[in-house]
């Protein structure tokens, strides 16, 4: 897998989407964008295969994947209304869907492998999520591109031996595959001039397509980032004691070639999507294809009546970690940060935190903005995906990216910042990823919970100046090492862990029964029917 410079909103804190898993949902749309754009728009069949080892054969449809996908094979984003009913709207536009397991052989398990075909021909992609909305396309018709979405990208089919381009103004890279394919990245397409300008040289040009950028951040020419661990960025600071937001606004301002107001106002706006979807989920919210009734309403009528232990800080921070939860298993819009499986730790805490501090919206921003640049450093080195990681990839992180946020609210030191994410992230090691009935419900609320509360724990050790010992680098890396030493039945897969208890397969299979649209033809659209709760 190549590597492209971290964006804190493009891996970081987003997308902002609908669906359980940002590495299922958010990213199979991504791919399907892709994959419309490589045929035209115009797509008559799909064949999908999911190699067998990996974790889709088992997740791709209860957690998301083919929600995501069909809504990217029709050009959705990824927080539109219609996702839920994609397969079903997909499928009545006259598309013919086929999705088969087989034996790829795949190294990733996030690896889809898509055949597309219309009137006009036959396209092949293979693409894999690598975490938190993020993927890439890794081969094109039998060609080994490496394609993240940032760029616009051309791709021109031609019978000459060699094609370059010289006169692509904000050219990124040409890669020419011979025979065959020439593959342009850069901050526009190809103009049609140019193409005609190869045919007029004797360069028979046979196909155009062109692969618009489906990033929020786009990537440009002579990008740079002044860091990517945090021992970089310690020695850039060079004992100055910047504060941890300031030099997260530093990091994102080169790498998105953004002004300062402008980064501020976009994460700016994310506390607010954040805020309304935290008011969605207090009042309360139905979906039937999940396990858990609607519990956020109760927790905060207990905490007005006074009837909870705790202070109102910790309890706030319950209450809005619950309700992102169910926001997001009622298909409601959630910001994924830096997954949506764990999107409600760091969010919470940080909302929960500032409003009982009386702190503003900017200062929310700058607060996630410190968080993310904790996550910069995750995901230049690591992952976000439980496929990969366990939930200590997810968890963990946000677990991490949260203590540094709260510590940045309290007005704390660089040093106390990256001493709260090091012992947060330390106590989540080995965290497993084992969703109950094969939703990112259960114990994933709980897990949410543990780490937000993890988080404030960790920064007030830290503002108190307990000692981190262990670097936040070796820490991320220690995590990494042992997830490589996890079975792969207990990195988000149904094969292990409380997934596999008679409860959780009951459960599923319930979910199972339920999911249809009443025609028997298991279209997978869910009926708005209250779901039983089994075991209460």
């Amino acid at each position: 897998m190549s590597s492209l410079p971290v964006s804190i909103f493009n891996d970081v804190i987003g997308p902002v989407m609908r669906g359980p898993s940002s590495s299922h949902c958010a990213a199979a749309l991504r791919i399907g964008r892709l994959a419309r754009d490589l045929m035209g728009g115009e797509i008559d069949e799909v064949l999908v295969e999911f190699d067998r080892n990996g974790s889709l054969p088992t997740t791709h449809d209860s957690q998301g994947s083919d929600m995501g996908l069909f809504g990217g094979l029709m050009g959705w984003e990824a927080d539109d209304e219609r996702l839920p009913d994609s397969p079903r709207l997909l499928e009545e536009s006259g598309v013919r869907i086929r999705i088969e397991t087989v034996d790829a052989g795949d190294e990733h398990p996030n690896t889809y492998r898509l055949t597309l075909r219309n009137k006009d021909g036959q396209h092949f992609l293979r693409a894999i999520s690598t975490g938190g909305g993020m993927m890439e396309v890794i081969e094109i018709d039998g060609y080994e591109v490496s394609l993240f979405g940032d760029f616009h990208v051309t791709l021109i089919w031609t019978t000459s031996e060699r094609l370059l381009v010289h006169k692509c103004p904000t050219l990124c890279s040409a890669t020419f595959f011979d025979p065959g394919l020439l593959v342009v990245q850069a901050n526009e397409f190809v103009s049609p001039a140019l193409i005609q300008e190869f045919q007029a040289k004797g360069h028979p040009i046979t196909a155009v397509q062109r692969l618009a950028p489906v990033l929020p951040v786009s990537s440009f020419v002579g990008m740079t980032t002044p860091f990517s661990s945090c021992a970089e960025m310690l020695s850039y600071d060079a004992g100055r004691n910047t504060p941890l937001a300031k030099l997260a606004l530093l990091y994102e301002q080169q790498r998105s070639g953004l002004s300062e107001e402008a980064v501020i106002d976009k994460m700016i706006s994310i506390v607010r999507i954040l805020r309304k979807s935290i008011a969605q989920g207090i009042a309360g919210t139905e979906y039937a294809d999940r396990i858990l009734p609607p519990q956020t309403p109760s927790f905060a009528a207990e905490l007005s009546a006074g009837r909870l232990l705790g202070g109102d800080a910790l309890n706030r921070c319950i209450l809005y970690v619950s309700a992102l939860m169910e926001v997001k298993s009622s298909m409601g819009v959630i910001v994924a940060a830096p997954t949506a499986g764990a999107c409600a730790a760091l969010p919470a805490a940080v909302i929960a935190l500032a409003e009982v501090m009386g702190k503003n919206e900017r200062e929310m921003a700058e607060a996630l903005l410190a968080s993310g640049l904790i996550g910069v450093f995750i995901a230049s080195r690591w992952t976000f995906a439980a496929e990969v990681g366990g939930c200590q990839a997810e968890g963990g992180s946000a677990a991490a990216m949260a203590a540094s946020a709260l510590v940045t609210l309290a007005g704390g030191s660089l040093p106390q910042a990256l001493a709260a994410s090091s012992m947060a992230m330390q106590s989540m090691i080995g965290l497993i990823c084992d969703p109950v009935g094969n939703r990112v419900e259960v114990p994933c609320l709980g897990k949410n919970v543990m780490a937000a509360t993890n988080a404030l724990a960790c920064a007030n050790m830290a503002l108190a100046n307990f000692a981190q010992i262990i670097p936040f680098d070796e820490v991320v890396d220690t995590a990494m090492r042992v997830a490589k030493q996890m079975p792969r039945e207990l990195r988000c897969t149904n094969l292990g862990g409380l997934s596999i208890t008679p409860t959780s397969q009951a459960i599923e299979a319930d979910l199972v029964a339920r999911k249809s649209c009443g025609n028997g033809c298991g279209c997978g659209v869910p009926v708005r029917t209250p779901l039983t709760l089994i075991g209460k």
